[in-house]
């Protein structure tokens, strides 16, 4: 009874798991071989073209020019603060309190001003950045095939990565040759 059971149940599963195994064991290198995997640093492939280089002093100079006009009201802002201490003293309380009022006035419309062009040259960097961010994905993918690769990774994924395979200098290369 027992060898009826291995015989009809237990032989054909043994069976089929032997070959499957067998078959699935061999060494599949014909499959490997024409694996090709590139690796891009694409924050440095951007910061190196030249359109990035050319908006970024557009950028720069801007920013410095901001800075230097919010270094200037911020003066004027505490130029108005040691008025008020220094008059503070020989002040009435009523004009003492609507020079404060209007001193912390000045301060918030001086803050929120600041916070405004912060948050504008943010975008405006981010705006910069993503447009050749979009162009340089791509050039890579067309590299990818130009080059025939199986797929190109961001640097960041791997630990280790032979530096045959970096594609950031051609890629910031090709990008350069479109603009």
């Amino acid at each position: 009874m027992v060898s009826g059971f291995i015989r009809q149940r237990l032989f054909p599963i043994m069976f089929s798991f032997f070959v499957g195994f067998i078959l699935l064991a061999q060494a599949t290198h014909g499959y490997a071989k024409d694996l090709r995997v590139g690796v891009i640093d694409i924050q440095k492939a951007v910061a190196n073209t030249k359109e990035w280089k050319k908006e970024f002093i557009s950028f720069k100079t801007r920013f410095k020019k901001e800075k230097e006009l919010i270094s200037k009201r911020e003066g004027l802002l505490k130029k108005m603060i040691e008025d008020l201490n220094k008059q503070s003293f020989v002040l009435d309380p009523g004009l003492k309190k609507k020079k404060e009022d209007n001193v912390q006035k000045k301060k918030r419309e001086f803050e929120r001003y600041v916070q405004d062009k912060n948050e504008e040259f943010a975008k405006k960097e981010k705006e910069i950045t993503s447009k050749i961010l979009k162009n340089m994905v791509t050039v890579v993918q067309k590299l990818g095939k130009e080059k025939k690769f199986t797929m190109i990774l961001e640097k960041k994924v791997g630990l280790y990565f032979d530096s045959s395979v970096d594609l950031t200098t051609m890629a910031t290369q090709s990008y350069n040759k479109l603009k």
